[in-house]
């Protein structure tokens, strides 16, 4: 599989893919496997003046600075509670043609499972809390529903950028 073949669904129906879940307060979310590359304890961050309201900071990942975006914030909620289970999921996201990693925070990692494409359903077209956007779709894992973030979406890089040049001008 090529690079720009990650967390794109096969085409077979019943193909399964596999997903890392997370919690965000009492919510289970889902984001493919192919993008994370690692899961840290929550780290020491360097706070960038004037980045989005989303971005905690930054993180020094072997050399590489590495932005910090709180999911609960990008989400239009309160700022996540740190806690023992807190902790940084570092991802792999496409932003044009280079591929940059961004760590997300999470309230605690779950498990890798894996979901058939024929258990994923449409996002909802209203009732959701998080952007039609965010969401790739809703997948039934043993009889109860995690959504399945979209990753493109969600850490859209411009997007945040966006925000952040909106906070300074606001400063």
């Amino acid at each position: 599989m090529s690079s720009d073949d990650k967390g794109q669904p096969g085409t077979a129906s019943g193909e399964q893919q596999q997903y890392l879940t997370f919690r965000l307060g009492d919510e289970t979310f889902a984001l493919p496997i192919l993008v994370t590359k690692e899961i840290l304890e929550y780290p020491e961050l360097t706070n960038v003046p004037l980045m989005a309201p989303c971005v905690r900071g930054v993180l020094n990942l072997r050399g590489a600075v590495v932005p910090v975006v709180d999911l609960a914030v990008r989400f239009g909620r309160p700022a996540s509670v740190l806690t023992r289970r807190s902790c940084v999921v570092i991802l792999e996201i496409k932003s044009g043609d280079e591929w940059l990693d961004i760590g997300v925070v999470v309230d605690g990692v779950n498990q890798v499972i894996e979901i058939p494409r024929d258990q994923i359903e449409p996002p909802p077209n209203f009732g959701s809390k998080l952007r039609a956007d965010f969401i790739k779709g809703m997948g039934k894992v043993d009889g109860h529903f995690v959504v399945v973030l979209d990753s493109d979406h969600v850490l859209s890089v411009e997007e945040i950028a966006a925000l952040g040049q909106h906070t300074a001008q606001a400063a």
